[in-house]
């Protein structure tokens, strides 16, 4: 199929709805990236946060019995030692520059006052037992949450729960409380302390979860109160409640999705929230309200999947167990679904829409986060303190955790971790949410290794050894739109090692592009790698493996492998200037433990047959897009 009759068989769908969304243009163009140095304050280094983690104050948190406090989740985030939950002493080895305490805006706070025994909530039946359950035993607490969350999922929640005047108390004055912490622990230039929390939109028990992280503080936030999905589950609600916030009080917001490897294949559909075909108003304002998307945390990896990418053979990361079902495993997943659940199958269909309807629905920078429930926000293998606290180390954990599975995905299957990597001016609110809007990030599966990338058009071996401040008048850095004309683009591309980390196996750089028939392809190019004089590129396409050094006895390894530092400039042998693309720079370290095996070291837990004790963590830079001339 030409493009011409692309265009032409899709015509419906790009002008269906085409009426003014009610969005100032500026607030559309919003976050863009812009090219040009006057434009874009030159980044200077790299901040690490986290922008998705759960205290008491979240309903499923407290009712798996946690007990710390967005207080306590900021301390440890800034490098303070915490007791955990469970009697553990936990602290970073290295603080984190910014932390977003992001508790689930639904019933925010009640959690907290069934486990207290709140005299108004015990006169109901099902609360009274509830409150029972979480104070007698991790695992009758387990049950309890699981039957709250079957019940919000359904609907079913007890009335008090639903009592428009218990919510709005108890919303308010958690709220209110909440704000005040955030406030406190707010050090610009030290550490960044984001006002936020998460949508949990939940139809059907499909995750369409997302974070709003505010740029403001409270004398601009004011009385406004977070805005929870049993007002609606459709986020476009949740967009239109961000526009009225801005153009109320001036401030900014955004939203973040959740990775959607839970949604059976609606976070990144080809359709909107009622099944309609897309329009351009709604690319304009989910490219504008959601600017970059959370690809890997606990809940598994997002970024491809071996079914969606079958010759990448790095493809298969953080999804066993997490591509059989839907959140609450209400519903099977079917192999049809993945495509809708993965970044870098969004990245492509975002081509797709932008060739018919003129504007990306999917473009959109990647991070990372955990989405621990425990309050304590760590990314690191030897310092895992688990989703939940009956993942907090333990002898049992890696074979199931404490309670039942569901359906085999929880135990070992978790992933360790996730941040998410900032290039920013300075370490504030501004500064960080301003690089995000304008996707100059990168998420990482824990390790905090450096990662920078730049695309333009003549760009030069020697330009590795540049002021980067300098490469922004002539090149567009990693989230942004690279445009004017050439032989091909040229990427600039820099990767160090995590300091207390891994070497480096490669860099890799995955395009996916629009072909002349209409058609979504991919394709993944190692660009640079250690020990290039004994490794070679075979005739399958792959690079000859960097190795494995992991000790499996002792949960060691060695850095006598791999590299420090990665760095080259790539020039694409395969563009076309006719067809629309993106890239972007995926980083891996050497082999490295995993956390089951230091719970085997330290506890003795006898670990699963098929646990994975080995992994290659890795980084994903936001991409830089190509379009066409004209």
């Amino acid at each position: 199929m030409t493009r011409a009759k692309l265009r032409a068989a899709v015509t419906a769908i790009a002008t269906v709805g085409m009426v003014a969304s009610g969005f100032p243009a500026a607030a559309v163009a919003q976050g863009n990236a812009q090219v040009g140095g006057a434009e874009v304050p030159c980044p200077t280094r790299v901040f690490w946060g986290d922008t998705h983690l759960h205290t008491s104050n979240s309903g499923d948190g407290v009712f798996n019995g946690v007990r710390l406090t967005p207080e306590d989740a900021l301390r440890f985030a800034r490098g303070e030692e915490v007791r955990s939950t469970t009697g553990i002493d936990a602290r970073l080895s290295r603080p984190l520059d910014f932390l977003a305490v992001s508790d689930h805006a639904e019933l925010i706070g009640i959690g907290r006052r069934v486990a207290a025994g709140d005299e108004a909530l015990m006169v109901d039946p099902t609360l009274n037992r509830w409150h029972e359950m979480m104070n007698e035993s991790v695992e009758q607490s387990i049950i309890a949450a699981r039957e709250l969350i079957v019940g919000f999922a359904q609907g079913e929640l007890p009335e008090l729960m639903r009592d428009p005047a218990i919510a709005r108390e108890t919303v308010a004055s958690t709220w209110s409380s909440y704000l005040e912490t955030v406030e406190r622990y707010n050090e610009p230039g030290r550490f960044t302390a984001f006002i936020g929390y998460e949508y949990t939109s939940l139809p059907n028990g499909n995750n369409l979860h997302r974070v709003v992280l505010y740029r403001d503080g409270t004398d601009i936030i004011g009385e406004t109160l977070p805005y929870p999905s049993t007002q609606s589950q459709d986020p476009e609600d949740l967009w239109r409640y961000m526009a009225a916030y801005e153009q109320r009080t001036g401030g900014q917001a955004m939203a973040i999705p959740h990775n959607g490897n839970l949604s059976n294949g609606l976070m990144f559909a080809m359709t909107d929230f009622d099944g309609r075909p897309l329009t351009r108003d709604y690319a304009e304002r989910r490219q504008r309200w959601e600017p970059i998307a959370e690809v890997t945390q606990y809940k598994g990896d997002g970024e491809t999947h071996p079914m969606l990418s079958p010759d990448d053979e790095f493809a298969d990361f953080g999804n066993t167990g997490w591509d059989n079902a839907n959140l609450d495993a209400s519903a099977a997943k079917v192999p049809s679904m993945l495509a809708g659940e993965y970044a870098r199958e969004a990245l492509k269909r975002g081509l797709f829409f932008e060739e018919i309807l003129g504007v990306n629905p999917f473009r959109f920078g990647m991070i990372g986060a955990t989405d621990s429930h425990t309050g304590l926000a760590t990314g690191d293998e030897d310092n895992y303190f688990g989703k939940f606290i009956s993942d907090e180390p333990n002898a049992n954990r890696a074979g199931g955790s404490i309670g039942a599975a569901i359906r085999g995905r929880v135990g070992w299957q978790y992933l360790a971790g996730g941040y998410a990597g900032v290039w920013a001016e300075a370490n504030t609110r501004g500064a960080i949410f301003d690089s995000m809007a304008r996707r100059e990030v990168y998420a990482t599966t824990g390790p905090r290794m450096t990662v920078r990338m730049f695309a333009g058009w003549d760009l030069a071996t020697s330009d590795l050894t540049a002021d980067p401040c300098s490469l922004y008048d002539r090149a567009v850095p990693m989230g942004g739109m690279l445009s004017g004309e050439g032989d091909a683009p040229r990427f600039l591309i820099t990767a160090l090692k995590d300091p207390e980390g891994a070497n480096l196996d490669r860099v890799q750089i995955v395009k996916g592009w629009l072909d002349g028939d209409g058609q979504m392809q991919e394709r993944v190019y190692d660009v640079s790698w250690s020990s290039p004089d004994e490794r070679r590129i075979g005739a399958d396409g792959n690079l000859t493996p960097v190795g494995n050094t992991v000790n499996l006895d002792a949960a060691t390894y060695e850095n006598s492998i791999g590299a420090v530092q990665l760095r080259t400039v790539w020039t694409d042998p395969d563009f076309d200037a006719g067809e629309r693309a993106f890239y972007y720079v995926r980083v891996l370290e050497i082999p490295t433990p995993r956390w089951p095996l230091f719970d085997r070291l330290r506890y003795g837990a006898e670990l699963p047959e098929d646990a994975e004790l080995v992994a290659q963590e890795r980084a994903y830079g936001s991409p830089v897009w190509y379009s066409p001339a004209g």
